[in-house]
């Protein structure tokens, strides 16, 4: 059974860890694969299935651990009173938006002007962080309800364009100059995310001594089973949940990739019910789960945030230094605008997956040893910022 004596609970770290590593396969697609700047990799009449699922099955990476970070937060609190916790994760959640800003920016561009700024994945972990710091002093069935009804109900929100930044943080994708030279994008607006972290944290609870692994099986194998089917009933149905409806494409399979392609930014309905499905079937059944695979995982959700800032760069470097070695420059993948251009520079697919499975081994060593300082100097508190 998952060990709830220890300060962590292994099955979280599992999942947390092997959405990371699949986080690093879209990212590596990302900056290696040779026809992304030329159409949609997950249009579902023009995209090629092993592009398309190599995109669609990365789609669990960041609900499920913005979810797993609200499971996180309840465990935390245990030692700490609510003032203390609120606190951490108001500087937790500053923090990692400053991240965003400067380091992580950097990271995706290598543009020393700064001309762009997204308010992305990390953004939007911090700002949530900071919303989670009032949410969790009211009773637990209230931050329950309060999560649902954004979940389920944001998409009444998709018809509303305001047109400017502040809406966009809240709810819709939108850029804007900020500054003479600087280009703010906001990728991951507030909502719904603030309702998933939220509901992680509700869900936390069943993490308590006093609740049975065989019960926590039970709820979440019928959340995540029960999940599934009401994401094809409405997804059927193709009145809500999503802001673009699947359409009858020119064959079976075509028409299934329509169903399966659900508006990410920001997240709808459909697709926060459809990944976070995954989460909780994978939380209920890998409890049991042990061996060097589980280990290897492990290691990279035991210090998510290092491994995030470390494989940002080190694929960033890499594709600098392929780009010089192939002839195209390793000046071709500073970026200056948004949208993605290698300028012709790329590899195949499968050449995509062979570089991701060599950037995850090269970083294992790392993770490992950074995983190994920190549970020896667990008395420095700046580690729990990274």
């Amino acid at each position: 059974m998952t060990s709830l004596t220890k300060s962590r609970i292994e099955s979280i770290d599992l999942l947390k860890g092997f959405v990371m590593v699949l986080m690093a396969l879209d990212h590596t697609r990302d900056y290696f694969y040779q026809s992304t700047s030329f159409f949609d990799v997950s249009n579902p009449a023009t995209a090629t299935v092993p592009v398309y699922i190599t995109r669609i099955m990365t789609h669990v990476c960041a609900p499920t651990f913005s979810f797993l970070a609200g499971v996180s937060a309840l465990m935390s609190g245990k030692r700490k009173s609510k003032a203390d916790l609120s606190i951490f994760l108001i500087k937790r959640g500053l923090w990692l938006i400053l991240m965003e800003l400067t380091i992580i920016a950097f990271a995706w561009y290598f543009n020393v002007h700064f001309t762009n700024v997204d308010l992305a994945v990390i953004w939007v972990l911090g700002a949530s962080m900071i919303f989670l710091a009032g949410f969790i002093h009211l009773p637990k069935n209230a931050i329950l309800v309060i999560s649902l009804l954004i979940i389920a109900g944001h998409n009444l929100l998709d018809s509303i364009h305001l047109n400017n930044v502040w809406w966009a943080i809240l709810h819709e994708v939108y850029s804007t100059k900020i500054l003479a030279n600087t280009t703010l994008t906001v990728i991951y607006p507030i909502i719904p995310w603030i309702g998933v972290m939220s509901l992680g944290y509700y869900f936390g609870q069943f993490y308590e001594a006093a609740i049975e692994p065989a019960r926590r099986k039970k709820l979440f194998n019928t959340l995540g089973v029960s999940s599934i089917i009401l994401f094809v009933l409405i997804r059927w149905a193709n009145v809500y949940g999503d802001p673009v409806p699947w359409t009858h494409l020119n064959s079976a399979g075509r028409t299934l990739m329509s169903f399966l392609n659900v508006n990410k930014y920001p997240p709808s309905l459909s697709y926060l019910l459809l990944t976070l499905s995954f989460t909780f079937l994978f939380l209920a059944n890998s409890e049991k789960w042990r061996g060097k695979v589980v280990n290897f995982f492990s290691v990279f959700g035991r210090v998510p945030f290092f491994y995030y800032i470390l494989h940002l760069y080190t694929i960033r470097i890499l594709g600098m230094i392929a780009a010089e070695l192939t002839g195209y420059g390793w000046e071709s993948m500073i970026q200056k605008e948004f949208e993605i251009n290698l300028h012709g520079f790329g590899f195949n697919l499968a050449i995509v997956y062979l570089i991701w499975i060599g950037i995850i081994l090269s970083l294992y060593p790392i993770c490992k040893w950074f995983d190994k300082y920190k549970q020896s100097h667990r008395e420095q508190w700046w580690l729990s910022y990274l």
